[in-house]
């Protein structure tokens, strides 16, 4: 499951100058031919923040009932660095990627994608490498200034930094804070807001990203996934 391999044994320079290098990889237009499968990403830390802790949930689409579902745990070996989050993440996610039983046809990442200050974020970096359609899902904004979408399901305005598209901002419950959507790769902003949308039943987060997370925080399988309202 790789279409690029780069050493993760930089510096935090060297990790800037590869995220310059790679940005230009980033499709940014698309759509999945056929999407059967959708996947979540998580990661967590334990001991201090030197194990990560990297959970992939796939479930069925539309049905988002869970078929797979992945916990790699691996030493981290990159320092906490804004906007270099990948480098200690991504590591122990393909490691948990390949060993998956069912392969997603999409991966919803939580954390940003094109709305990056180099514009390649985990969700753009995961997909670069595995050569699959992903997506940005992030609770709260890194950069970039918005209105507030308006109260209703499905409401969204753009996320904008220095005049250039890089995200939009999504009210995927009536009376909840909105999240943050942005490309990863090989998918246009637009497909991407309909299937955060659509991976979305009764509470804020994406189905995928709520599965995701407890595995890696180490709450055991998920929950049943909810109807949609």
């Amino acid at each position: 499951m790789r279409k690029v391999r780069h050493s993760w044994n930089l510096t935090p320079r060297a990790a800037i100058a590869l995220q310059q290098r790679l940005r230009s990889r980033v499709v940014r237009l698309g759509r999945p031919r056929q999407v059967r499968t959708v996947a979540g990403t998580d990661v967590g830390f334990a001991r201090g923040g030197g194990v990560a802790h990297a959970a992939v949930a796939v479930l069925s689409f539309p049905q988002l009932e869970l078929v797979d579902h992945v916990v790699a745990r691996q030493r981290v070996r990159f320092p906490y660095v804004p906007g270099l989050l990948s480098f200690r993440e991504i590591p122990a996610l393909l490691a948990a990627l390949d060993r998956l039983r069912v392969k997603p046809d999409l991966i919803l990442c939580d954390g940003h994608g094109f709305a990056h200050p180099r514009r390649f974020g985990i969700a753009c970096h995961l997909g670069v490498i595995c050569g699959v359609p992903t997506i940005g899902v992030a609770k709260s904004r890194l950069i970039g200034e918005h209105a507030e979408p308006g109260g209703r399901r499905g409401a969204r305005v753009p996320l904008r930094d220095k005049g250039e598209t890089i995200g939009a901002v999504l009210r995927t419950r009536a009376g909840t804070r909105p999240i943050y959507v942005s490309i990863g790769h090989r998918v246009s902003l637009a497909v991407a807001v309909r299937y955060a949308l659509a991976c979305t039943t009764r509470f804020r987060l994406p189905e995928t990203t709520r599965w995701a997370h407890r595995l890696a925080s180490g709450g055991g399988p998920a929950p049943p996934p909810q109807r949609r309202p």
